[in-house]
């Protein structure tokens, strides 16, 4: 394992103390992304997009982890862009955009992306004269719907983006031991003649839905991680995995219809 995803607001905004302290030398070892865009609140954690509060997280979480993370995404803009008309979403990604991309240049990381949730929002305020973000992290997974999925990649295409800065995350769902991987078999998207159990297929699978070359994901097993690890390795089955793209879209536009 040499990569490290984490952000600012994890763990009551205290997981880059966290890291560091557990870490400790071996830090510098890995590859660090982090996110920046929700901060404490009166009544818990708020999301804002407003340069100055962007700028000061950036520091404070490279005080705190005592390393350049390698890269800082812009976390869920969405949330903020949400409750904006268009031209003020436009105004604060602008804002956002810039205050990023001037701190890659004056060194607090190596580069800045975007993790959004739902990218819909995303697309509607990009501008090609803005600094363009040269990661991109959305949702992967079977669990993720046909317009989400669509939008992620039209997000990552407008981005000119190759496949190595495109990541996905939450490939369970938010949740590994959720009912539903006990009923869907991810492992009839696999090649045959290749032995796993329902978890990590679905892990694997992850990177095709869409095709990103990370995903990032969270456990307290060691067993588990080694088991995704392991995952990486297996070859899917890329018909099959067309053909569920298609049954995905063919059933979004029934439900449009009805």
């Amino acid at each position: 394992m040499t990569d490290l995803d984490t952000a600012y607001n994890y763990r009551d905004f205290t997981s880059h103390r966290r890291l560091a302290a557990t870490a400790g030398d071996l830090l510098s070892e890995f590859t660090i992304s982090t996110k920046v865009g929700f901060f404490p609140g009166s009544r818990g954690p708020e999301h804002c997009l407003d340069p100055m509060r962007l700028r000061q997280a950036v520091h404070q979480s490279l005080q705190d982890l005592g390393v350049q993370p390698h890269v800082v995404l812009l976390h869920n803009p969405e949330r903020t862009l949400a409750e904006l008309t268009p031209e003020q979403g436009r105004e604060r990604w602008a804002a956002a955009c810039t205050a990023l991309h001037d701190m890659a240049a004056a060194g607090w990381c190596r580069s800045w992306g975007v993790s959004c949730w739902d990218p819909r929002r995303v697309l509607a305020v990009l501008d090609r004269t803005l600094p363009v973000p040269a990661y991109v992290m959305v949702r992967a997974g079977l669990l993720v719907s046909a317009d989400i999925l669509d939008a992620s990649e039209e997000l990552a295409t407008w981005l000119n983006l190759d496949a190595h800065s495109r990541w996905g995350m939450s490939p369970y769902g938010g949740q590994a031991t959720h009912a539903v991987w006990d009923e869907v078999d991810a492992r009839q998207f696999l090649r045959r003649s290749q032995y796993c159990s329902r978890i990590p297929a679905a892990f694997r699978v992850a990177y095709e839905v869409p095709q990103v070359s990370r995903v990032a994901v969270s456990t307290s097993s060691g067993e588990h991680l080694a088991d995704l690890v392991a995952a990486t390795a297996l070859d899917t089955d890329d018909s099959r995995i067309a053909r569920y793209r298609s049954l995905l879209r063919a059933e979004a536009l029934t439900a449009e219809v009805h």
